[in-house]
C-alpha cells in the first residue's frame, strides 16, 4: 500500500507541471463547450454549487450573513438566497462570456432607460456606467457595447492560470479594458472626453490608498474616489446601471438611470453619495447582491477606518 501511494505521489510531482501549464487551455476549453448548455440549465448547476460551498464553507456563510444583517435583513430569510444566486452568477458565466451570435445572451435582455444615455450621448458627454456586483454585471457592459464603444477598468485574476479565460470573455467589438493603475485612469479620462463610455464596479474596494472610507449599509467601507474624479475631468454623466437575473433562465432586465443628484466636490462626501445610491439598487433585489464579498476589508495602504465594528478589516 505505502509503494502505490509513493509510485502515485510520484506521478503526481511529474505531471503536476504539466497540468498547471495546460490548465489555462484546458479551463478555456471547457468554458466553451459549457456555453452552449441552456441557460437555464447552467443557472440550476450554479445554484446548488452555491448552495453547498455555503453548507460547507463556514466563513463564506459567517461572512454572508453577517452583511445581510448589517443591511437590516434576516440572514435566515435571505442567506440562502443569496448564496443560490451567487452559484447561479458563476453558472451563467460560460455562457455570458462565450456566447455569440444570435443566440448570445445580449439578445435575451429587457432594458428599461436607455434614453437616459441617449440624453446624455446628445449632450456630446461621455456616460459613465456604474455598476454594483448585483445580479448578471457583466452583461451591463456587452450591451453598452451595443450602442457604441465602451471601456472597462479590468483588474487581473490572482491567479494567473486564470488570465486567459478573462482576457479571453472580454474579446468583443467595442469593447476595450483599461488597466487598473494610472495608466489606465488615462485611458478612461481619454474615453469619456471622446463622447464614449466607461464601466466601473464601484463597490470594489480600491488599493494603493486611493480610496476614501465612506458609509456603506451602515458601516464604514473602503470606497473609490475615482467615479467622482472621472465625472469632473472628463466632461461625463453617470449612469446607474443594473442587470437583475430572470427566473429559469429566461435573461435578464437591465435597468438605466441618471445618479439622483450632483456629486458634492469633496471626495468623501461624494463616495458616500455613490455608496447610497447604489444601496438602493441593491434593496431592489437584496438576494442578488454578492454579500460574500469582504466590501468591509482595510486594503493595503488604506489608512484604518474611522471605527471598528467588530469584523478583522485586515486585507
Amino acid at each position: 500500500m505505502h509503494s502505490m501511494s509513493a509510485h502515485r505521489l510520484q506521478g503526481f510531482v511529474t505531471w503536476h507541471p504539466l497540468i498547471y501549464r495546460d490548465f489555462p487551455i484546458v479551463l478555456l476549453r471547457v468554458f466553451r463547450w459549457l456555453s452552449v448548455l441552456p441557460l437555464g440549465l447552467l443557472q440550476a448547476l450554479g445554484a446548488a454549487l452555491g448552495l453547498l460551498v455555503y453548507a460547507l464553507s463556514g466563513v463564506y456563510r459567517q461572512r454572508l450573513r453577517a452583511h445581510l444583517q448589517q443591511a437590516g435583513y434576516d440572514p435566515q430569510r435571505l442567506a440562502r438566497k443569496a448564496a443560490a444566486h451567487a452559484g447561479r452568477m458563476v453558472g451563467e458565466l460560460p455562457v455570458v462570456w462565450f456566447r455569440r451570435g444570435a443566440a448570445a445572451p445580449v439578445h435575451r435582455v429587457e432594458v428599461i432607460g436607455k434614453e437616459h444615455v441617449d440624453a446624455v450621448r446628445a449632450e456630446g458627454l461621455g456616460v459613465l456606467y456604474l455598476t454594483p456586483h448585483l445580479g448578471c454585471f457583466e452583461i451591463s457592459a456587452q450591451m453598452a457595447a451595443l450602442w457604441g464603444p465602451i471601456t472597462v477598468m479590468f483588474r487581473p485574476p490572482r491567479k494567473r492560470a486564470l488570465l486567459p479565460l478573462a482576457l479571453a470573455s472580454r474579446q468583443r467589438h467595442n469593447l476595450a479594458t483599461a488597466p487598473a493603475n494610472l495608466a489606465g485612469v488615462r485611458q478612461l479620462l481619454r474615453a469619456l472626453r471622446a463622447g464614449e463610455a466607461v464601466g466601473l464596479l464601484p463597490d470594489q474596494a480600491p488599493g494603493n490608498g486611493e480610496g476614501v472610507w465612506a458609509d456603506f449599509f451602515g458601516r464604514p467601507a473602503y470606497t473609490m474616489t475615482l467615479p467622482a474624479r472621472l465625472v469632473q475631468l472628463g466632461k461625463a454623466r453617470i449612469i446607474l446601471a443594473s442587470a437583475l437575473r430572470q427566473p429559469s433562465g429566461r435573461g435578464y432586465v437591465l435597468t438605466l438611470e441618471p445618479f439622483p443628484e450632483p456629486l458634492d466636490a469633496d471626495p468623501q462626501r461624494a463616495a458616500t453619495q455613490i455608496n447610497h445610491a447604489l444601496e438602493a439598487l441593491i434593496r431592489r433585489a437584496p438576494e442578488q447582491y454578492l454579500w460574500a464579498y469582504n466590501r468591509y476589508k482595510r486594503p493595503a495602504g488604506a489608512e484604518p477606518p474611522p471605527a471598528q465594528h467588530g469584523e478583522e478589516l485586515a486585507a
